[in-house]
């Protein structure tokens, strides 16, 4: 007889809610954890997610999993370390957030490693928009995990002919990829803000990648992993996407309003807000040149304004493409 998995989405914001369908739609027994069930409409709609009605497999409860095959953690990054430390270790953790943890400068896994010393631990990432995984569009994802073997089995719990979940053993790249792609949506938006062009976002988009292959190296992971779904796949989506919340960001930012004016007007989260000074402060100390990074960081401190950030970059001298 075929074991039907069971998997826990914590986390009911819009990509916990999406998870929590294609779960049931590989499958699945789920059960959604939320910090207020009732928050559900009565036409078992979540209210972050809205359009999407949850289907009787889908079970929306406060209470934390006792037994389960798979924990999907779907919470904002900074909100990770308190929300995992609640969750009893009963089966693989997969962190499904993407950042670096403000106050430590760790990645979403060194958070979960220090409270699950003992457990299997996995990040999901990839270029995915909430509302098309609900929807079930064609998408591309990818699970990694120290072990490979692991890695994929996992990612066949949640995996369909639409939704294609790739395995990585480089849990390292595929994390850096989704913390800095935010930071890099926000420099996208606020080019195309200023109006400097096409052909500048283009420049910035590949110069990032090269500046996250060092960095990636740096830290132990693979360079190629930034050529992958949660490299260049995910910022691709970001930088261009209309419903990227960070490249909203950047877009009010280039077009003159200040930051915090900006983010207050987001509905959600923009990571790369919080992101981008720890992501700064962790390539300085593996000696790593990140000047997109930095620059963008700078912009959203109110440091500097387009003009400035515009004379930074551009003036950078001009060597060999891959030196």
């Amino acid at each position: 007889m075929t074991h039907t998995a069971r998997i826990a989405v914590i986390g009911a914001g819009a990509w916990g809610t999406a998870l929590a369908l294609q779960a049931a739609r590989a499958g699945a027994e789920v059960s959604l954890w939320a910090r207020n069930p009732a928050a559900m409409s009565a036409g078992r709609v979540m209210p972050r997610l809205p359009g999407y009605a949850l289907p009787p497999g889908i079970t929306v409860t406060d209470a934390m999993p006792r037994q389960a095959d798979l924990i999907l953690l779907a919470c904002p990054m900074q909100h990770l370390r308190a929300t995992a430390s609640t969750v009893p270790p009963c089966a693989p953790l997969i962190a499904c957030c993407k950042g670096i943890e403000q106050a430590t400068g760790l990645m979403p896994l060194q958070v979960l490693g220090e409270l699950f010393p003992h457990s299997v631990l996995g990040v999901l990432s990839g270029p995915n928009f909430a509302h098309e995984v609900a929807a079930g569009l064609p998408a591309a994802a990818v699970l990694a995990s120290a072990d490979r073997t692991q890695a994929r089995r996992l990612a066949d719990l949640l995996t369909t002919p639409a939704f294609r979940l790739y395995a990585s053993d480089d849990p390292t790249g595929v994390q850096l990829g989704g913390a800095a792609k935010n930071v890099i949506a926000i420099a996208a938006g606020a080019t195309i803000g200023a109006k400097l062009g096409e052909n500048a976002r283009a420049a910035l988009i590949t110069r990032s990648i090269a500046e996250l292959s060092r960095l990636s190296h740096a830290l132990g992971g693979r360079p190629e992993t930034l050529s992958g779904l949660a490299g260049i796949g995910d910022l691709l989506l970001t930088c261009t996407g209309a419903a990227s919340r960070n490249y909203r960001l950047g877009l009010a930012i280039g077009q003159g309003t200040p930051a915090q004016q900006a983010a207050d007007a987001l509905e959600g989260v923009a990571e790369g807000r919080a992101t981008a000074p720890a992501l700064l402060q962790l390539a300085r100390q593996h000696g790593v040149s990140t000047p997109v990074i930095a620059t963008a960081t700078s912009l959203l401190a109110g440091t500097i304004d387009m003009d400035d950030a515009s004379q930074l970059l551009l003036s950078r001298p001009v060597g060999h493409e891959f030196a």
